[in-house]
C-alpha cells in the first residue's frame, strides 16, 4: 500500500516548442547511457510515453528518473475520491500526491502550502528524489483540474524538473498503458528540506489592502483572476463548502477554468487560444497578476495557462487561502465581498 498522506524534474521552459532531448548520463557501472528529457511545461501523452519508454532504470541506477505523479482531487460536494480513482486506473509506476494530506496541518483553510519539512517528508515517502523529473497528471474524469496545483507546489519548493500532462483523459483514450490496484510501496529516498519561494505566493493581508486601494489614484494596478465558476463569482450560486458566502473580491476578473479548457478533451487550449481568452478579459502582461479560486487549487490552472500563453512568471502570484479564507476573514461592513444584484450590476466595481 502507499503510505497514507503521501500517496501521492523536468525543466519548465517555453511551452511553445517541444523536443525529447537526449542527455548522456553515467550509471553506477560506469557505462554510458542516454537519458531523455522534456523541455516544455505541458506535455502530451505521446511525449510522456516516449520518455518513459526510453528512460528505463534499474534499481542500481543513480540517473534521474521520470516519475508520473497522480494529483487527482475532487470538490468536497462531488462525491468522488482522488485516491480511489488512482487505484482504479493510473499510469504504470505512478505515485499519488494527496492534496488533502500534504498541506499546512495547523491552518483552518483546506490546502495551504505545507511547511518545507513536511513537503520534503512527503517527497521522501513517495520515493521522489530532488533530481527526478516529475510529470503531474489529473483524473481522467476532469482532464485538467488539480494537477497544476501540485506542479505549482513542487516549483514553489524549488523542484526544478516539473511538468503537467495534458492530459490523462487523452492518455486513456489514446490507448497508452495503465495499471490498477494498490501497487508496490515506493522505496523512501533522501530529499533535502527546501526553501519556499515566497515571491510566488500572496497572503490574505496583502490582498485585502490591495482590494481596499484598488482604483484609487496612485494605487498599484494589480489584476486578480478568479478561477471559480461565473455563478459563484457573481454570488448567485452556492459555494461547495456549506455556510460559505459566494461572491468575489472587489475588481477581480472572472476567469472560470472551463474557458481555458477544450470542452471535449478537457485539455488546456493552445497558446494562441489562451492568449485570446486573456486578451478578451483585458489581462495585461505588463501588470502584476494574482490568481485565486476556492481553496488555491484551480488558481494554479490559470497560472499554467498564463505560462502557456507566454505571460511573464515574474509578475504572477497565487493567493493560497483564496475564497475560502477571504469569505471567512473579511469583516462585515468592509465591502470586500461583492455580488451581482438582480439587475446584473456589480455594486461598487
Amino acid at each position: 500500500m502507499f503510505v497514507s498522506g503521501f500517496r501521492c524534474s523536468l525543466r519548465p521552459l517555453s511551452s511553445r516548442s517541444f523536443c525529447v532531448r537526449p542527455m548522456i548520463a553515467i550509471g553506477t557501472r560506469r557505462k554510458m547511457s542516454t537519458q531523455y528529457t522534456l523541455d516544455s511545461y505541458l506535455v502530451t501523452p505521446a511525449q510522456l510515453d516516449t520518455v518513459l519508454k526510453k528512460n528505463v532504470h534499474s534499481k542500481l541506477s543513480t540517473a534521474p528518473r521520470v516519475i508520473p505523479l497522480c494529483a487527482s482531487w475532487f470538490l468536497p460536494n462531488d462525491g468522488r475520491d482522488g485516491y480511489t480513482t488512482f487505484l482504479e486506473q493510473r499510469i504504470p509506476h505512478a505515485r499519488f500526491f494527496d492534496l488533502d494530506a500534504v498541506k499546512d496541518p495547523y491552518s483552518p483553510y483546506p490546502h495551504m502550502l505545507p511547511p518545507p519539512k513536511d513537503f520534503a517528508e512527503a517527497m521522501k515517502r513517495m520515493g521522489i528524489r530532488r533530481e527526478d523529473s516529475v510529470v503531474v497528471y489529473d483524473s481522467k474524469e476532469l482532464g485538467i483540474f488539480s494537477a497544476p496545483r501540485v506542479g505549482w507546489t513542487l516549483k514553489v519548493f524549488g523542484h526544478e524538473n516539473v511538468h503537467v500532462l495534458n492530459n490523462f483523459k487523452k492518455w486513456v483514450e489514446e490507448g497508452y498503458p495503465t495499471e490498477s490496484g494498490e501497487g508496490r510501496e515506493p522505496y523512501p529516498v533522501n530529499y533535502p528540506v527546501p526553501d519556499l519561494d515566497a515571491s510566488k505566493v500572496v497572503a490574505f493581508e496583502e490582498v485585502r489592502e490591495l482590494a481596499k486601494d484598488m482604483k484609487k489614484e496612485g494605487a498599484e494596478e494589480v489584476q486578480i483572476l478568479d478561477a471559480r465558476s461565473i455563478g459563484r463569482w457573481e454570488g448567485v450560486d452556492p459555494e461547495p463548502r456549506e455556510g460559505l458566502s459566494s461572491g468575489h473580491i472587489p475588481y477581480s476578473i472572472s476567469m472560470p477554468i472551463s474557458e481555458l479548457l477544450d470542452p471535449k478533451d478537457k485539455t488546456l487550449l493552445s497558446a494562441d487560444e489562451l492568449l485570446e481568452v486573456f486578451r478578451s478579459k483585458g489581462v495585461n502582461p505588463a501588470k502584476p497578476i494574482i490568481n485565486s479560486c476556492g481553496t488555491g487549487v484551480t488558481a494554479a490552472v490559470i497560472d499554467a495557462a498564463l505560462t502557456e500563453a507566454g505571460y511573464p512568471s515574474t509578475t504572477r502570484r497565487l493567493y493560497d487561502g483564496s475564497w475560502t479564507e477571504w469569505a471567512q476573514r473579511v469583516k462585515p461592513g468592509e465591502g470586500l465581498i461583492r455580488k451581482i444584484d438582480d439587475q446584473g450590476v456589480n455594486p461598487g466595481s
